[in-house]
């Protein structure tokens, strides 16, 4: 006679730092699980009562006190169903925990301390926390649960040790932050562990937008044989039902939930789409706005507004000047219209006249150069934020990471913002994305994404008269940003000459101080300009 177990993983969206409402949300999602999926046992993400990741909120002395608060809450709150949760820990030496906790029967049963603390990339665990040393094994209906929390199955360890310990099923809870490939990577990791030690393993992951990360969620249970039997959705919340059934000594988990995931352009536009929805909507801003330009940034950065917030909630600004073409004035008429969203334009001429007159006894006898071409981009940054600061709406700047890496991008002018959406999108990826939308129904006109690209400050200007070709241009920065790659290395994989990577080498180097005034923007790559990559600004460094 074989007996079922009945997991939800509980893919929620916490709000770093709101403790209370995150309990809220943990005590609906289990009561609904319990009354709608008659789960017996309800598992949340990493460090699910204050959200992930907390940073230097892990320092103040005030926050212990509300967590404790929060897990006693829990423990009277959540009945007939047990819940295991993340939260952090203070102990009496002033040491910091990474935890997870096993409610049941009003009571803490059993905790963990997650033993593997990651330091890497976007990840900054030693500064806050101690490792942990044992495993934890819970009995739970006939079946013995092994507590593990993210980091803790992407090294050998934890996972043996929870099986040498008597778990016959893994729980993993994760706040594993999105890049383009990280659910491959995640499931060749679970398989590498699953493999050693011959167990189901039910993946949690968190979901939704913090500051410049992104959790793609995509909780899944897979099987002692390393197969996906239970798949949930990326990027939304997401309550996941996983039947686990005691036969002998052996646990069958069984086929359940498969949501198709997205792939390729479709999974960044909705990572894209989920870091502005969430930010704007955990910062109480009203809605956003963005000058529209009729280039392909601005577009494809309008497009995803819309399709993150709704129309209702976006406003565009057209600002031309006297270099700027008739058919981008149209093709931004037309792209506001076609999504619906509120928009005007607003002349720059004579306000550029009235810089000009004022700067006009300093420049005598200076001829115009880049100096007047970023006055007008300056300008439009300070019309943006003036109405930002009017109508309550986040200004979204328009930059994308081809021109962030070269410093292709005027300071306090079309960087102006308080978030970037294309922060991490090269040009070419832009290019992609742009007709991966127009694929679900043309919103951007078809020649915004034809035409030469133009910065519009001076007559017939194109991107390329200054950079080289963008698919060479997008190699070069992923060859030195993303995998610290020398110009040698680069010249000898046939990406340029040496001349044009060290020049593109130089530019990247020389941008850091405009990149670290830059707003923060979603997190798309293996590494983004800002937490993933910590440049010192002053620097004799070459190569």
């Amino acid at each position: 006679m074989s007996n079922s177990v009945q997991v939800v993983m509980a893919q929620i969206d916490p709000l770093v730092g709101d403790i209370a409402g995150n309990v809220e949300r943990i005590v609906s999602a289990a009561e609904q699980a319990r009354d709608e999926m008659a789960a017996d046992l309800v598992v949340f993400p990493e460090l699910s009562i204050v959200g992930y990741p907390p940073e230097d909120l892990l320092l103040r002395h005030g926050l212990y006190p509300q967590i404790q608060t929060a897990l006693t809450e829990l423990t009277q709150r959540v009945k007939d169903v047990a819940i295991v949760v993340g939260y952090p820990m203070i102990d009496a030496l002033g040491e910091r925990f990474n935890m997870a906790a096993w409610i049941e029967d009003g009571l803490i049963q059993a905790s963990y301390m997650k033993q593997h603390l990651p330091n890497y990339g976007v990840f900054d665990e030693h500064r806050y926390f101690s490792s942990g040393k044992k495993p934890c094994v819970v009995a739970y209906k006939g079946i013995q649960f092994g507590l593990v929390i993210c980091e803790d199955i992407w090294r050998p360890g934890p996972v043996v040790q929870a099986a040498r310990a008597g778990a016959q099923v893994i729980l993993n809870l994760n706040a594993s932050p999105f890049h383009a490939e990280k659910h491959h990577d995640r499931l060749q990791v679970a398989r590498r562990r699953v493999d050693e030690v011959k167990l189901p393993l039910l993946y949690v992951n968190q979901v939704g937008g913090q500051d410049e990360l992104v959790f793609d969620g995509g909780s899944f249970a897979m099987d002692a044989d390393g197969e996906i039997e239970v798949q949930g959705a990326e990027f939304q919340a997401d309550l996941i039902p996983v039947t686990l059934v005691k036969q002998a000594d052996n646990i069958v988990l069984m086929r359940g939930q498969q949501v198709e995931l997205f792939r390729s352009e479709a999974r960044v536009y909705e990572a894209i789409k989920l870091g502005i929805r969430d930010y704007v909507h955990k910062n109480g801003f009203k809605g956003v706005l963005l000058g529209l330009s009729g280039g392909i940034d601005s577009a494809l950065t309008l497009a995803l507004a819309v399709d993150a917030l709704g129309a209702e909630q976006v406003e565009a600004v057209m600002m031309p000047f006297r270099y700027t073409a008739e058919m981008s004035i149209e093709d931004a008429q037309q792209q506001a219209d076609t999504m619906g969203v509120k928009y005007q334009a607003i002349p720059i001429e004579s306000i550029y006249q009235g810089f000009d007159t004022a700067l006009e006894s300093r420049f005598v006898g200076m001829a115009a150069d880049l100096t007047e071409e970023n006055l007008q981009a300056r300008i439009r940054g300070c019309l943006l934020m003036a109405m930002s600061n009017k109508l309550g709406k986040l200004v979204l700047a328009t930059s994308n990471k081809s021109e962030s890496a070269v410093g292709y991008s005027t300071l306090y002018g079309d960087m102006v913002g308080g978030f970037s959406p294309l922060k991490d999108v090269p040009k070419t990826l832009v290019y992609r994305l742009a007709r991966y939308r127009n694929g679900l129904s043309e919103v951007i006109p078809e020649r915004v994404i034809t035409r030469a690209p133009s910065a519009e400050l001076r007559p017939d200007q194109k991107d390329q008269d200054s950079l080289p070709d963008y698919e060479i241009l997008d190699a070069i920065i992923k060859a030195y940003v993303e995998l610290d790659q020398t110009p040698a290395e680069m010249h000898a994989q046939g990406l340029g000459s040496e001349q044009l990577i060290s020049q593109v080498v130089r530019l990247i180097q020389r941008s850091e101080y405009k990149r670290r005034q830059a707003a923060p923007g979603v997190r798309i790559s293996l590494r983004a300009f800002g937490r993933d990559r910590r440049y010192p600004i002053t620097s004799g460094y070459k190569e």
